[in-house]
């Protein structure tokens, strides 16, 4: 069954084909919009609801749920009592309200990294969608207080970096990145650098740590939900290509080869592809990745690393089992576990299709997998899912579905769009940023005018900013953060909603009881009951008359009815 590409109640509508995050499978800078998380960049929380109140009423079209997908699960409510309150907060009506639910969260072995709220980015690394709008992602997390993932191969596509006998001398490009969010942090979230193949032969690790110290959570890289065979980018220019290829990349086609640079001059060749390595291709057994890894890791602490992550990727059973197992026993910091179905860049795409395990399915195993750890008493990493991954109710539904290992969702291209539409924006309205900041309109379409025709009108969450960082620090806030900021402010009070109807009051409380599956099929692929399998031998104990396991006794004679006081 395919997505529905409109929706009538919030007004939205997908430019192209849209997957199962409710984001189009081809997401782009320029995009005028507007579907859900597009237009949450300007309208915050309103997104939550309905448009055009008091003219009309509205009802869900999501009545059938067919295969397996976070979509076929639904939440659980219930109606009464409430659990995990904050300190300072009482049981009271007046107390449980969905504002204050406490979405705070934090992760790692032993230095603990606090998050305002439980997302992080996905890896932006060596596409330049990344680098040209680094400025918004960065400032917009950090201000948010979430962490951010500089990906794979940053170092190694740059022309301003200097690499001599395997040590980085200068990496301008990473320098930015890294300096760009430390600017704005506030003691909430965190910068992680990951470092595949290339980036550990080229010395990131001892270059970030001399550099920034503990600042900076160092991550090993296994792979990602996207594609199987590494990072990739495009380049157009043979010059670069080449440079790419001295610099030790796979570049296809190969540029040296004389065929292909006159293909090129000719334009039949208007581009190459720059392609990473496979890890591990050396080693056979699983005995032999453990003792890389094991070393790896010793390695890291010996030169400095006090908080050290792992990604993995959508591999099988075996990959998974490898991660959880070994993350757990050199107490790792986070583990994002990725699903197939996600993605930012270049990947292959009948590859990206086709390709590794479905997140919902991987994510399942990877909570088996831990508890079997947990209840033979051994740690367990603190974890992140992620994989196609957008809205509030993801967010809800993967913290149950790994609770309570799972303290982070990884979000990709969802918290990539407000950086673009931010900074479209700002070049439309002020034409000098627009080379600076990659904006791509010469005006406000029509779907941002209905706003408002300046920052104050267009961002809901405007004043929110100016007032965390001072009327003057605003000049230089970038467009872009301001619109990540509002776009997680929607995700934020959607979260406490759906928290609050499940009477959860910090993350800490949410379990996967607070979920159920929607079909039989993703029952029994996930472990979470069918809906109405749920509490029905409570149920049916209450219609026998045994509440709390026993008989209950009429209420006495003219006594008011505490079920009709609404109590």
């Amino acid at each position: 069954m395919g997505w529905p590409k409109s929706n009538d109640a919030l007004g939205t509508v997908n430019r192209g084909n849209p997957c199962e995050s409710g984001l189009c499978t081809l997401c782009r800078a320029d995009c005028k919009g507007r579907c859900e998380t597009w237009l949450s960049c300007l309208q915050g929380r309103k997104l939550l609801y309905p448009r055009d109140y008091g003219w009309i009423t509205a009802g869900s079209s999501n009545t059938t749920h067919v295969g397996v997908s976070y979509n076929s699960l639904r939440i659980n409510g219930y109606n009464y009592g409430a659990y995990g309150l904050p300190k300072g907060i009482s049981n009271s009506e007046d107390d449980c309200i969905f504002p204050n639910v406490n979405i705070e969260t934090s992760f790692g072995a032993k230095v603990k990294t606090k998050s305002r709220m439980p997302i992080m980015t996905g890896a932006l690394g060596s596409t330049f969608v990344a680098a040209r709008y680094w400025e918004s992602f960065a400032v917009g997390a950090a201000l948010c207080g979430y962490p951010i993932v500089i990906g794979e191969n940053v170092v190694g596509i740059d022309k301003q970096a200097e690499i001599k006998n395997g040590k980085i001398i200068k990496a301008p490009e990473l320098d930015r990145r890294i300096q760009t969010y430390l600017r704005y942090r506030d003691g909430y979230g965190a910068i992680i650098v990951q470092m595949n193949v290339e980036d550990t032969r080229n010395g990131v690790a001892e270059y970030v740590i001399e550099k920034y110290g503990n600042k900076v959570i160092i991550e090993l890289k296994w792979g990602q939900g996207a594609k199987c065979i590494g990072g990739e980018i495009q380049v157009n220019s043979l010059e670069y290509a080449l440079f790419l290829k001295n610099r030790g990349y796979v570049v296809d086609p190969d540029p040296r080869i004389s065929e292909v640079q006159e293909a090129f001059k000719a334009g039949a060749i208007k581009s190459f592809a720059r392609h990473s390595r496979l890890g591990y291709t050396s080693l056979s057994s699983t005995e032999a990745v453990h003792k890389s890894f094991v070393d790896a890791v010793a390695y890291l602490r010996k030169i400095g690393y006090s908080r050290i992550s792992l990604k993995t990727g959508s591999y099988g059973m075996e990959a998974l089992a490898m991660a959880i197992k070994f993350s757990s026993e050199t107490k790792l910091d986070l583990l994002t576990v990725d699903g197939s179905g996600g993605g930012t860049g270049m990947s292959p795409w009948n590859m990206m299709e086709s390709w590794g395990v479905p997140s919902i399915l991987l994510h399942a195993k990877a909570y088996e997998y831990a508890k079997m750890l947990a209840d033979k008493g051994q740690n367990v990493v603190d974890m992140a899912f992620a994989g196609g991954l957008a809205r509030e109710d993801h967010i809800f539904k993967a913290l149950c579905l790994g609770a309570p290992f799972v303290k982070l969702i990884c979000m990709g291209r969802s918290l990539m769009i407000p950086g673009y539409l931010g900074s479209n924006i700002q070049g439309a309205l002020n034409p000098s940023d627009k080379e600076r900041v990659n904006g791509h309109w010469t005006e406000l379409p029509a779907g941002v005018k209905e706003f408002g025709a300046k920052p104050e009108e267009i961002f809901t969450g405007y004043y929110d900013v100016q007032k965390k960082v001072g009327k003057n620090e605003m000049k230089n806030i970038p467009l872009g953060a301001i619109a990540a900021w509002t776009a997680a402010d929607k995700l934020a009070a959607g979260l406490q909603q759906l928290m609050a109807g499940a009477r959860k009051f910090t993350l800490s409380a949410i379990t996967r009881g607070d979920i159920f599956s929607a079909n039989r099929e993703t029952e029994k692929e996930t472990g979470i009951p069918f809906i109405t399998d749920v509490a029905d031998v409570k149920a049916k104990a209450i219609i026998a008359g045994k509440l709390n396991g026993a008989p209950k006794k009429s209420a006495a004679k003219g006594k008011k009815s505490r079920a009709l006081a609404g109590v």
